[in-house]
């Protein structure tokens, strides 16, 4: 989005305006009202459905409290809808990405004012200065954004302080930065981990994100690890990470788009596993529009690799529970780009959703593997 692109509204007889942030890209609310304490939650949720905001006057704890019975308000379920039968997955997928989709667009037109230096002029508005310096840099001027997003960015903020414990680095942590994916599926870490090393000198990276493959290749004693990402925040996080983690000296960072240059013994990836649009940048690290990133790097794999080597190709398997992607497809992938494969690790995954039975999607989730695709040049 246009960094100038500005919110206007009218208060005290006054036309206003202010700079409008958004992560995920969405256009200012057309119609904007003012709201405080005295705005009650009925009304509030009909207003923003209707794609009416409403920029908070009040106390910033009742401003959470009202987005809360806004939440519950959108997760209701109507009492007299009648139970269909259940809808193919791909077509349950689309409708939980649109239901998805709504809620967010109205759980976002409840907007909180900045002033400069990122200051919130609300009572008993909390000190988000390190939060949002550390998402959009230094703040010189006033801005609106959604609490929903705001929230988003102090939890992002928490995550960067507090890191993520990472099994297959003894225990240390990994600290994502804001829009950057965080590892808290360590399913796909625990196989690069494990999977047999078909050399110790030299892998490539390919959307390295938080660095946390990368660190891993290193602690498994491989001398030069070159990884790569597009993404100004991930080269950022991933520095900050292999210092952390004292493997700096091992670890070449590098942005490209997938390949650097030459070749190597073994090149990691582990892309978005989900064919579709994401609409955060966090989604990026799930949803890749057409299958982008894996066609990609399945297509020009076999020219990276030394004779002998190996692509390691760490992918879900939900989008052919959902439909969207058979096996066949990925096989064909493979083999129209040169490739054969040697091998496949598998693993479960161990996060809650698998388990609950009330996500639209549990079907799928709960039937989900997680495979590391051991590739080689067919000869």
């Amino acid at each position: 989005m246009d960094e100038r692109t500005v919110i206007g509204w009218r208060e005290d007889g006054r036309d206003r305006s202010a700079r409008w942030r958004s992560e995920s890209g969405a256009a200012p609310p057309r119609r904007v009202v003012i709201a405080d304490d005295a705005t009650r939650a009925d009304e509030a949720y009909r207003l923003a459905c209707e794609g009416t905001a409403l920029l908070w006057r009040g106390d910033f704890q009742n401003a959470r409290q009202l987005l809360t019975a806004m939440a519950r308000r959108a997760d209701r379920t109507p009492r007299k809808r009648k139970r269909k039968p259940e809808p193919p997955q791909v077509q349950a997928f689309h409708l939980y990405r649109q239901a998805r989709a709504q809620r967010a667009r109205t759980l976002g037109m409840l907007l909180i004012p900045f002033e400069p230096g990122h200051t919130i002029p609300l009572r008993r508005a909390p000190d988000v200065t390190q939060a949002c310096t550390e998402a959009y840099g230094p703040g010189d001027e006033p801005y609106v954004m959604s609490l929903r997003e705001l929230l988003g960015l102090i939890g992002a903020h928490e995550w960067r302080e507090k890191g993520v414990p990472i099994p297959a680095l003894g225990g240390d942590r990994i600290h994502p930065h804001y829009g950057v994916f965080s590892p808290v599926r360590g399913e796909y870490v625990d196989l690069v981990a494990q999977a047999p090393l078909p050399a110790t000198t030299v892998a490539f990276d390919i959307g390295t994100g938080t660095g946390v493959l990368a660190a891993v290749l290193a602690r498994r004693g491989v001398q030069r690890i070159v990884a790569t990402d597009q993404d100004p925040r991930a080269l950022a996080c991933a520095q900050e990470n292999i210092e952390r983690l004292d493997v700096a000296k091992h670890v070449e960072l590098v942005e490209a788009d997938l390949f650097p240059e030459g070749r190597a013994p073994l090149v990691v990836c582990n892309p978005p596993w989900v064919p579709g649009k994401p609409t955060t940048p966090l989604e990026r690290a799930v949803y890749d529009p057409e299958s982008r990133m894996l066609r990609g790097f399945l297509a020009g794999l076999a020219d990276r690799l030394e004779p002998g080597g190996e692509g390691w190709l760490i992918l879900s398997d939900l989008a052919e529970h959902l439909g969207l992607r058979t096996r066949d497809d990925l096989l064909r992938l493979v083999d129209a780009a040169g490739l054969a494969v040697a091998g496949r690790l598998d693993t479960r995954p161990a996060h809650p959703r698998a388990a609950d039975q009330d996500d639209p999607l549990h079907a799928a989730r709960s039937s989900e593997t997680t495979s590391l695709w051991r590739l080689v040049a067919a000869r």
